[in-house]
């Protein structure tokens, strides 16, 4: 990737980077430990994001 990026570029790369987050632990406290995991996780390696 090259070192200078647009700002749509940016803007989607950290709006990915936000979701990409675990599922915060009162959720476990509210759902009785039911939802655990984050069905949208992604891992920079395994998949890539849209163009």
């Amino acid at each position: 990737m090259s070192r200078n990026k647009g700002l749509g570029k940016k803007k989607r790369l950290g709006k990915a980077m936000n979701q990409n987050r675990r599922v915060p632990v009162w959720v476990w406290a509210k759902t009785k430990l039911k939802i655990r995991s984050h069905p949208k996780r992604r891992n920079w390696r395994r998949t890539s994001l849209k163009k």
